[in-house]
């Protein structure tokens, strides 16, 4: 779905995923970016809470996903290769907006 700003501006609707925390509780985040590489089959999410630092940026999270039948969790990336790969990635995807 496409929504105007107040210009008349086209933007995509954000989209809202509702993640469970380890002690149960709910949380509503923002959906950023969702991927997958192919080469290891890994899946990924990025999302945001949109909390802010001292200096104005927007905290984001980035989370490995793995699926057992319709269960998803969400999972620390830990591995120092991962990480490399998921910042490159979003270096290129920064340069094209």
């Amino acid at each position: 779905m496409v929504i105007e700003d107040m210009e008349g501006n086209k933007m995509e609707e954000k989209k809202m995923i509702t993640i469970t925390l380890e002690n149960g509780a709910k949380e509503d985040v923002e959906l950023l970016l969702s991927f997958k590489f192919n080469d290891n089959n890994k899946e990924y999410v990025i999302y945001t809470k949109n909390e802010t630092d001292a200096n104005g940026n927007v905290t984001i999270y980035v989370s490995n996903v793995t699926r057992v039948g319709e269960e998803i969790t969400l999972n620390t990336v830990s591995d120092d290769n991962e990480w490399s790969r998921i910042k490159d990635l979003l270096r290129e995807l920064s340069k094209n907006e």
